[in-house]
């Protein structure tokens, strides 16, 4: 057996977060049913799912850290400084962690999910350079990933700092894991958190037919079902159409009057094209109803004043989110109102600044408020959001890096 084995019920909220990570992860696995009759006389009744490895080791209702412990991708710090930690293994911290190994530098990158980040999430990505018949965002990501590995990046999977201080010229970092880690600069590409929609009841059923993000997985249990996606990004207009594939109807809530405003256009012409994607316009989800699992929702249509109730038990929610700079809070690291994280010349128009940078220089184009703590991709402020502008952000990242160094 070369595939993992993973069985579980389909209904289970233990089990969708467990497929993705699976698949984010370009893990090959074969999907078993515990729901049928000969697969649950194996189980007990408390089992929501269970794992099966190549070695023949079955685990029972596992955690995304027991299997990743289990592949051999959960390590410590091997190193007592390094040169420079990343933070975050989207496309702009695969990309800083490739261009500083291969220049030398001790890397480390720590990833607190799965990696790829959100477009690790992505079906297709079509508009990145030399790729014409697209890549999905996990395959790109772990193509990245090997990349790096041969460089020499060490790569802390399921890591999390819960508390960086600065000082001596030095980031130190206390991990979750009880680890520490210093390194000498850093670079933060830890992206946006998912957004929630903020309705009473969203959290009952998280995982139970609400999801947060394009959910690729679910994919195959949506088949003859009909399913809602909120947002018109990209990463919905993706998601609407591989759902298309699977699903009876597929329908996009967005609350503009049209898609061009926030949709390429290669995208808009697609998924207007396929007969069984129905955009609903001036619309937002403002209701939901079910047991156990999702079973309707409630869209209200701005320009009519309309409430109307849709059967549904597959709701993706894509409507971006917030920038997981939480961490920053208790430091001198400037953000602006919504979170995201300053640098460069943007600092000079920020009151705070003056007061907080040690240095007689100006910060580095993408260095923050802190000499040698830099920011790439979606976390950043004023930052592009497309893969390829990360991309070349984190590569840019590490030159300013070895500019930082050579000060040292």
């Amino acid at each position: 057996m070369d595939r993992l084995q993973l069985y579980g019920r389909a209904d289970s909220a233990a089990v969708y977060p467990i497929r993705e990570f699976l698949r984010r992860s370009v893990v090959d696995f074969d999907w078993i049913e515990i729901n049928d009759k000969n697969i649950a006389s194996q189980f007990s009744k408390d089992t929501t799912a269970a794992i099966k490895f190549p070695d023949g080791d079955l685990v029972i209702n596992p955690t995304i850290e027991q299997i990743a412990r289990h592949l051999g991708w959960i390590k410590k710090p091997s190193l007592a400084e390094y040169d420079l930690s990343i933070y975050g293994a989207g496309p702009a911290g695969l990309s800083a962690a490739v261009y500083a190994a291969s220049e030398g530098l001790k890397t480390i990158l720590v990833e607190k999910e799965a990696i790829g980040g959100q477009a690790g999430t992505s079906s297709l990505i079509e508009n990145y350079m030399g790729f014409p018949k697209g890549i999905s965002g996990a395959e790109l990501a772990e193509r990245a990933r090997q990349q790096a590995l041969k460089f020499g990046v060490e790569i802390l999977l399921l890591g999390e700092g819960i508390k960086g201080t600065f000082y001596d010229n030095r980031i130190h970092v206390d991990l979750a894991s009880g680890d520490k880690m210093v390194a000498k600069a850093n670079i933060c590409a830890t992206g946006i958190d998912y957004a929630e929609l903020g309705l009473p009841n969203e959290k009952q059923f998280f995982n139970k037919g609400v999801y947060y993000g394009a959910g690729m997985g679910e994919a195959c249990f949506c088949n003859g079902k009909d399913v809602y996606i909120i947002g018109g990004g990209n990463s919905a207009g993706q998601a609407a159409s591989y759902f298309s594939g699977f699903a009876q109807n597929v329908f996009m809530v967005i609350r503009k009057g049209n898609l061009a405003e926030t949709l390429s256009d290669y995208l808009v012409k697609r998924i207007t094209q396929i007969p069984n994607i129905h955009i609903l316009y001036n619309s937002e989800v403002k209701k939901l109803e079910g047991d156990n699992i999702l079973q309707r929702i409630c869209i209200y249509n701005s320009v009519t004043g309309n409430d109307e109730w849709h059967d549904t038990s597959k709701l993706f929610i894509c409507i971006g989110g917030k920038p997981n700079t939480d961490w920053a809070e208790d430091t001198a690291i400037i953000r602006d109102k919504n979170g995201y994280l300053v640098t460069g010349s943007d600092l000079l128009d920020f009151q705070g600044f003056p007061a907080c940078w040690p240095l007689e220089r100006r910060p580095y184009h993408l260095e923050t408020s802190m000499p040698g703590s830099f920011a790439a991709g979606d976390v950043r402020f004023n930052s592009v959001k497309r893969v390829a502008a990360a991309v070349g952000e984190g590569a840019m990242a590490v030159t300013m890096v070895h500019k930082y160094l050579a000060e040292l």
